[in-house]
């Protein structure tokens, strides 16, 4: 792909999170999605186990900054459709030139390389997310075919308001993480997700690099319900610090909400999420927040209104098919 003189086109590595790590500060400051990130955030996002960055990832530079970037997620496995997530952005002082399409023109066909070496059995879909409020980008993706797919909300809890106390059924008891829960956390999260859209079980390694192996990670933020030795329901929870320095609020961001099948309808999760948002202003974080499918067939829109979550932002998922001869 050539693109527009003056621009050089490169993967990305660890070398470059510094200004990686800018030009996500100067994308947040227009587009208000509610993420921060430090160069240490983003270089874990590199060490990811499926990312061959060298053909999966894309910077675009200019006068010595990066102005774009543009990075390929495959799944390790499929379980109904084969979604290649196309993430990426390009400094809003260079929008409007025709980057954006190009990147998405190169992620489009990155996405059907790793659909064809890796699930050609399987259908398979380019997905990219986006702001609902970001006209531009919703309207540079139907423009390239994309349709609308799915909806989150991003929720918000200021945590000095009341919460209420809920008991747990006789047997089982609360207990903030600990690394010795970890194999059962694991194997409750899989089982609690196996029915949400798009989950596909990630490899071993893989989960604990986004959940309790992450830097950002609380474990005495976390709770899990016990039964026994084995993890019933659980909340991991996770703290940005750029965030807080961004915003000036200190947030606590609840990643993971899931009961084992056999133990839904018992106010599980309610009691869980309700020690964890008391704990959380104890420990001094000032709002909770998280995000939710919409259409999540636990019910979890509702328990999450009824706990005092509001929504702040919607998101919309887009999809494109990928044709056997991208």
């Amino acid at each position: 792909m050539s693109w527009p003189e003056g621009i050089e086109a490169r993967p990305i590595d660890k070398g470059d999170v510094e200004a990686w790590a800018a030009l996500m500060a100067a994308k947040e400051k227009v587009d208000q999605d509610g993420e921060n990130y430090s160069p240490e955030d983003l270089s874990e996002e590199l060490d990811l186990p499926h990312l061959d960055l060298p053909r999966d990832s894309l910077g675009l530079w200019a006068d010595g900054r990066m102005i774009g970037y543009g990075i390929a997620h495959v799944a390790t496995s499929v379980v109904d459709v084969d979604r290649v997530r196309a993430e990426g952005t390009i400094d809003p002082e260079w929008r409007r030139r025709g980057l954006g399409t190009a990147l998405m023109h190169w992620l489009i066909r990155r996405a059907g390389e790793l659909h064809a070496a890796k699930h050609p059995e399987s259908p398979g879909q380019v997905g990219a997310g986006t702001n609902s409020d970001n006209v531009s980008a919703i309207s540079m993706l139907e423009r390239l075919g994309f349709k609308p797919e799915r909806f989150f909300f991003d929720m918000r809890r200021p945590l000095d308001q009341p919460v209420p106390e809920v008991q747990l059924a006789d047997g089982l008891r609360l207990a903030s993480y600990d690394p010795a829960y970890e194999e059962s956390l694991r194997q409750a999260h899989f089982e609690a997700f196996s029915d949400h859209w798009g989950w596909t079980p990630p490899t071993v390694e893989a989960w604990r690099q986004r959940s309790v192996g992450a830097r950002a990670f609380r474990g005495a933020q976390s709770y899990v319900v016990l039964d026994g030795d084995t993890v019933a329901a659980y909340v991991n929870c996770f703290e940005w610090e750029a965030d807080t320095e961004a915003t000036g609020v200190r947030e606590l961001y609840i990643g993971q909400v899931g009961t084992r099948r056999a133990y839904r309808g018992r106010g599980l999760a309610r009691a869980t999420l309700a020690k964890v948002l008391a704990e959380a202003a104890q420990a001094g974080y000032e709002r909770a927040s998280l995000g939710v499918d919409a259409d999540n067939p636990t019910g979890a829109l509702g328990l999450y209104e009824r706990l005092g979550f509001t929504t702040h932002k919607k998101f919309t998922n887009y999809q494109l098919p990928i044709r056997s001869d991208v």
